[in-house]
């Protein structure tokens, strides 16, 4: 689990992204399509189009940090991942 420090704000997006893109592709739709600050103290969540994968993207302070998450381990049906 990953505990998130008070404050600190947790965007979601809505709308699943393309999984190809990478750290630095993920910014640049922070920047452009949410208009935000990706270097700010914000925890920014990506899912997949299927919805059973995560990308979490984060400034520490030195570097971003992505982190990648397969959702299916965690669920055990298929309406679990449906409803997500």
């Amino acid at each position: 689990m990953i505990a998130v420090p008070a404050g600190v704000r947790v965007l979601i997006a809505t709308k699943p992204v393309d999984f190809r893109k990478g750290a630095d592709g993920l910014i640049a739709l922070v920047r452009e399509a949410l208009g935000e600050d990706p270097f700010s103290e914000t925890i920014f969540v990506f899912r997949s189009k299927r919805a059973d994968r995560l990308k979490i993207v984060a400034w520490d302070g030195s570097g971003l940090v992505l982190f990648w998450n397969y959702l299916a381990s965690y669920c055990t049906s298929s309406d679990a991942m449906e409803r997500f």
